[in-house]
């Protein structure tokens, strides 16, 4: 069995762009489930001073880099509106995302912390959709 990737990005919105966040944040949550079957866990959260957290679980190393072939053509438009904090790997992600990601963190200034070496846990993508008994 391979072992999952999971990662989490750190943004803050950037002041006067809250609404094309939302409006983006409409359009590419559909897009990623429906077209990224490797992306089992896509979550996005909002704290205080429009700081944004998004979280990823992939199946597989394999699945993480197809998303990040993926999200290539779309980064462009969320970076406009977001400033970087910062990345964290849990796992270990193939070498096309991980490549991505090194650039990225770097040209960003921001850290990527990585936690390579899955101990112990599960997956469970249909939690959602089954009712606890």
């Amino acid at each position: 069995m391979a072992e999952p990737v999971a990662f989490i990005s750190r943004f803050r919105i950037k002041p006067g762009q809250r609404d094309a966040y939302e409006q983006l944040a409409a359009e590419v949550t559909p897009r990623i489930q429906a077209t990224m079957p490797g992306t089992l866990v896509y979550l996005q959260f909002l704290g205080a001073s429009d700081e944004l957290t998004i979280i990823h679980v992939f199946g597989d190393p394999d699945a993480m880099d197809r998303h990040a072939e993926g999200a290539k053509a779309h980064s462009g438009v969320a970076m406009q509106l977001f400033e970087p904090l910062g990345w964290e790997i849990y796992g270990k992600p193939g070498p096309v995302a991980l490549a991505a990601l090194e650039a990225a963190a770097k040209q960003a200034g921001v850290p990527l912390r990585e936690y390579p070496e899955f101990t112990s846990g599960f997956l469970r993508p249909s939690a959602l959709s089954t009712p606890d008994v």
